[in-house]
């Protein structure tokens, strides 16, 4: 159950198709940041053990996706070169609060509101992208950012009531549409 408030228009799926390279570039960007979010939130949180062994495999999923989105741009003659971030997930993240529960609570739905995002754009090109063989790349990703979604969402309530994570999950979604809106139109995944 993907929570986002918004579809996609078919706008942005132009500009992906006709773009594609940029897609492959960015995403290639978002699953190394994806890892090393995972990473950092170990990191920061270090005496939650639940946290471990799902942040540590959604880690290590994320490098090897990494890994084959390098391998379709090197298939397609196109280096991995820098893009200057659209601010997306910035201005997702200032959205977390501060103390605890809350601060972790927040930290993972973000990460699940970007891996439905992901979701749901990967799901478009999957089905409508003119090349046969990203159709499938696409296809396998969009089950990756499913499951990622579920990941945080249950690491979240793990943190706190069902309810109250519900709850939280809704508001942030609806904060994420406003920030989409103010990002760039670019063909990027969240954009």
């Amino acid at each position: 159950m993907l929570c986002l408030h918004s579809r996609t228009q078919d706008a942005w799926l132009q500009r992906a198709i006709a773009g594609t390279d940029d897609v492959l570039i960015d995403h290639a960007h978002c699953e190394r940041k994806a890892a090393t979010n995972a990473l950092n939130l170990l990191g920061r949180f270090p005496d939650h053990a639940e946290l471990q062994t799902p942040l540590l495999a959604l880690a290590r999923e994320e490098l090897e996706h990494f890994e084959l989105v390098l391998g379709l741009l090197a298939a397609r003659g196109t280096p991995l070169k820098a893009q200057a971030p659209t601010g997306y997930q910035a201005r997702l993240f200032e959205l977390v609060r501060g103390g605890m529960p809350d601060k972790l609570v927040d930290s993972l739905l973000c990460g699940a509101l970007i891996e439905a995002r992901s979701c749901e754009r990967f799901r478009l090109l999957s089905e409508q992208h003119p090349d046969a063989e990203l159709r499938q790349a696409f296809r396998s990703l969009l089950e990756s950012e499913a499951r990622h979604h579920s990941v945080f969402v249950r690491l979240a309530e793990m943190q706190a009531p069902r309810e109250v994570v519900r709850a939280r999950l809704e508001e942030l979604a609806q904060q994420e549409v406003a920030i989409l809106e103010r990002v760039p139109p670019l063909a990027r995944i969240h954009s």
